[in-house]
C-alpha cells in the first residue's frame, strides 16, 4: 500500500448499484475519504449499500431524496457519479454547476451530442474532473504501459489488446441489454481498452475498422417485447495519425479462459506482453532472442476490494492525491472523450461494415 494521504475527502456517491458498492468497498479501506452520503431512485440499490456500509457505517452516511439535494450540501466535497450510462451527461451537468470535485464512471456520455457538451462543460469546471479509467491503475497494465513509454521494445509499432470474459451481468431494470441505454458494447465496455491504446501510442486515432455482432449471448431475453442488441464478441482495428496501428479482440463468452486480459506491444526492438489476472509480464528482445518473465503483484488487500484487479484502490488513491493536492486529474475530460468518441466509430463501423474516419464525428 502507498503512504496514507493527508486530510480527508467528504464523498457523495450518486448510484450505489453494481459498481457503486466497489467504490464503497475500496473507499472503506481509505482513512482520508469518507462517505458521507448516498442517493440513488432505486430503493433496492440504497438498502444494498447501506448492507455495504455496514452497521458501523450506515446510520452516519446521509440518505439524499435527490441528487440536487446533495449538490447542493456543503458536507460533500466530492461527488462519485456510477449511475446508469445513459444517466451521466444530466448528472454532470448539475455536477459542473455545483463546482464539487467529481470522479465519473465511464463512458463519460452516450451520444455524440452528449459527450461533446460534457467536454465543454468539464473545461469550465473548478474542481478535478476524473474519468473512471480504472483499467489504466490494474499494477500489471500500469507496468506495461511504464515499460512500452520508457522505450523497452524499442519504437512502438504494433498494439494488440485482448479481453476474453464472462457476459455482462444483469443490472437493476436491465439498462445494460440495449445500445440506447450503454452506448453500445464498443462504448460501454470497450472505452477501457481505447483509452489504454491513446494512453500508450500516444497519438490520434485517424480510423476505425470493427466487425462485430450479438452471436452467442442474450439472443433468448426478451424486455417488453424487445430482443438486446449489444454485440458480445468483435475485432476493432484503430489506425493512429503516427503510424502505429492497434488492435482489439473482444469475446464476452470466454469465461473459461485463464487469463481475462492480454496486452501485447511490438517495437523494432521486442515485444512486451501483460497477461491479467496472472500478473505476468514477458520481454521478448529480438536480440537475444531470450524471453524474461517478471510477475508483477497486487496488494491483497486492494485485489480483494473489487472485481478490477486491484484497479479501483488505485485509482481511488490518484483521485484522492489530486483533490487534496489540488493537482490535476489524471485521467481527463478529453481521455474520457475519445475513448467514447473511438467507440463510436467502432459502432457505426460494426454496423455499416466499413472503416469510419475519426473526423467523420468531430468535424
Amino acid at each position: 500500500m502507498e503512504t496514507p494521504l493527508s486530510g480527508k475527502v467528504r464523498y457523495g456517491l450518486i448510484g450505489t448499484g453494481m459498481m457503486g458498492y466497489e467504490h464503497i468497498t475500496n473507499l472503506k479501506l481509505m482513512p482520508e475519504a469518507e462517505i458521507a452520503g448516498i442517493f440513488d431512485p432505486v430503493v433496492q440499490s440504497v438498502q444494498l449499500a447501506q448492507a455495504f456500509l455496514g452497521d458501523e457505517l450506515k446510520d452516519q452516511v446521509k440518505v439524499y431524496p435527490d441528487r440536487q439535494a446533495m449538490l447542493a450540501d456543503p458536507a460533500i466535497d466530492a461527488v462519485l457519479i456510477s449511475s446508469p450510462n445513459f444517466t451521466h451527461a444530466e448528472v454532470l451537468r448539475d455536477v459542473v454547476r455545483s463546482g464539487k470535485h467529481v470522479l465519473c464512471e465511464k463512458p463519460l456520455a452516450t451520444t455524440l451530442a452528449d459527450v461533446r457538451e460534457v467536454r465543454a462543460l468539464a473545461r469550465t469546471h473548478k474542481g478535478v474532473f476524473w474519468v473512471g479509467m480504472e483499467y489504466r491503475y490494474m499494477p500489471p497494465a500500469a507496468r506495461f504501459i511504464e515499460e512500452v513509454s520508457a522505450g523497452k521494445i524499442g519504437r512502438l509499432q504494433m498494439l494488440a489488446i485482448r479481453e476474453h470474459r464472462f457476459p455482462f451481468l444483469k443490472k437493476v431494470g436491465d439498462w445494460n441489454r440495449f445500445s440506447a441505454n450503454t452506448g453500445g458494447t464498443m462504448v460501454e465496455k470497450c472505452c477501457h481498452f481505447f483509452d489504454l491504446m491513446r494512453l500508450i501510442v500516444k497519438a490520434k486515432p485517424a480510423r476505425v475498422y470493427c466487425s462485430g455482432a450479438m452471436d452467442v449471448n442474450h439472443l433468448d431475453e426478451l424486455y417488453d417485447g424487445k430482443v438486446p442488441d449489444i454485440i458480445d464478441n468483435s475485432y476493432t482495428v484503430v489506425d493512429f495519425d503516427n503510424g502505429v496501428r492497434a488492435m482489439l479482440d473482444l469475446c464476452m463468452f470466454a469465461e473459461g479462459a485463464k487469463n481475462q486480459e492480454e496486452l501485447v506491444a511490438v517495437g523494432d526492438t521486442g515485444k512486451l506482453e501483460a497477461f491479467i489476472p496472472d500478473g505476468n509480464l514477458v520481454f521478448s528482445p529480438r536480440a537475444s532472442k531470450k524471453p524474461e518473465t517478471t510477475h508483477v503483484a497486487v496488494d491483497d488487500t486492494a485485489l480483494k476490494a473489487g472485481t478490477h484487479h486491484g484497479a479501483s484502490y488505485y485509482q481511488h488513491q490518484a483521485f484522492l492525491r489530486a483533490v487534496l493536492n489540488k493537482g490535476p486529474a489524471e485521467v481527463t475530460v478529453d481521455d474520457g472523450y475519445w475513448a467514447v468518441i473511438m467507440g463510436m466509430a467502432a459502432e457505426i463501423s460494426a454496423k455499416e461494415k466499413r472503416a469510419v474516419a475519426i473526423s467523420e464525428l468531430t468535424a
